[in-house]
């Protein structure tokens, strides 16, 4: 608490006080100058140097103990095209004498393929001997994900719009991943006319518990899912990049339609990022990129949408359009299957009645909106003229329309 003080008696006592604390040598000691600005320089030199292929450099600010694991680090991130490193130091913590703890934020960039940073969080011993600071430890913050290069050796295969990195996988399927990716590109540039870079990374890890640990979260909780696409909603231009991260052991068993289907509908989540922010609901940006997937494919409704197609025949239709709780990973997998599905008949419902071009109108008027709330409710008035309620009812009819019918084109399986 401070106290204010005032009156004469009290400043003379204040200062005979101070006077026979100091002789007696007992003197409030100063306090420790800040390290943050020295800590700053130690990593944007230690950044510079990686940029810069200087391996003396990169090792110059690092404890001897630090530099086997360093060297091999350095030598991972060669592989990759690296458009920028750094480092933002976000706080320091005194622990002891000559000893501190700093939270930095570290940002790299992708030559060609990034116009943001991908970034993350790693906290960092320091120690201080003879007037600099040396790196001791460097760690994820707590949550935060680990990096490819951090699994093993990274290999890379470039394709015209895509840059797929891959750990423990063959250069034949980083190449068929690649390939793949680069039909994604056009198809979603076809669909969504927005400022977005034209080009997609994709990370292949080794393992699903791979995949988990290049996610932050448990490997279950994406088993069956094939890929996930990482990044920031509504951050605009300066948004950290995406990464599609394919689930090696989901992916594997899809035949080359449900592979395409999934890395367009992953791109598709890259190319509308800017557009996709907490206005959204899941079941329009999930919705939409599967729309975007499945346009201009001979896919029938039954065999796009089984989970709902089996519901709609059993009488089960649904009440409303699915909550954002429907999609967690983790969750039911046919109730999770349904919840996609009904979002893609969502988004089919709208281009097929509205039209292609008040689809896209639409998904940019939602995530334009200042909040959750409202957000819907104003983009249908606004861009379709119609109410929730008025829409609700529509797509229930829809799915009726398009579910309600005996099976035609076989199982719905779509890893054919």
């Amino acid at each position: 608490m401070r106290v204010r003080r005032s009156g004469a008696v009290r400043g003379v006592a204040a200062g005979l006080l101070a006077a026979v604390l100091t002789l007696a040598g007992c003197a409030a000691p100063a306090p420790e100058r800040p390290a943050t600005g020295e800590i700053q320089g130690l990593l944007d030199r230690h950044a510079r140097a990686l940029l810069d292929r200087d391996e003396a450099g990169y090792l110059a600010g690092l404890d001897p103990a630090l530099a086997p694991a360093a060297r091999t680090e350095f030598d991972r991130l060669a592989k990759i095209p690296l458009g920028g490193w750094s480092y933002r130091v976000t706080g320091v913590d005194r622990t002891g004498e000559g000893r501190a703890t700093a939270r930095a934020e570290l940002g790299y960039r992708i030559k060609g393929y990034d116009s943001g940073p991908a970034t993350t969080e790693r906290v960092l011993d320091l120690t201080e001997r003879d007037g600099r600071w040396y790196v001791t430890g460097d760690r994820a913050a707590e949550g935060a994900p680990q990096q490819l290069w951090q699994q093993g050796e990274v290999t890379a295969a470039t394709g015209r719009r895509s840059l797929v990195l891959g750990v423990g996988q063959s250069a034949e399927r980083l190449r068929e991943i690649a390939t793949a990716a680069d039909r994604a590109v056009p198809a979603v540039g076809d669909a969504w006319h927005g400022n977005w870079a034209g080009r997609v990374v994709v990370l292949v890890p080794a393992s699903i518990e791979a995949m988990g640990r290049l996610l932050g979260g448990p490997a279950a909780s994406y088993r069956g899912i094939a890929a996930v696409t990482t990044g920031r909603t509504g951050g605009g231009p300066t948004a950290p990049a995406d990464r599609v991260i394919v689930n090696p052991d989901a992916y594997a068993v899809l035949g080359s339609f449900g592979r395409q289907l999934v890395l367009t509908h992953e791109t598709t989540h890259v190319a509308t990022r800017a557009q996709t922010t907490g206005a959204t609901p899941v079941w329009l940006s999930e919705g939409f990129a599967d729309w975007v997937a499945y346009r201009g494919t001979e896919r029938t409704a039954a065999q796009a949408a089984p989970e709902l197609h089996r519901a709609v025949q059993a009488g089960d239709l649904p009440a409303e359009l699915p909550d954002d709780r429907a999609f967690a990973f983790g969750s039911d997998a046919e109730a999770l299957a349904r919840a996609y599905e009904g979002g893609w008949l969502a988004c089919e419902l709208i281009a097929n009645r509205w039209g292609e071009a008040k689809l896209a109108a639409f998904y940019r008027a939602v995530g334009a909106h200042p909040a959750r709330d409202g957000a819907v409710e104003k983009a249908l008035r606004d861009v379709l003229d119609t109410t929730p309620e008025q829409f609700t009812a529509d797509w229930r009819a829809y799915l009726t329309e398009r579910l309600g019918q005996g099976l035609s084109g076989g199982s719905g399986s779509d890893g054919s």
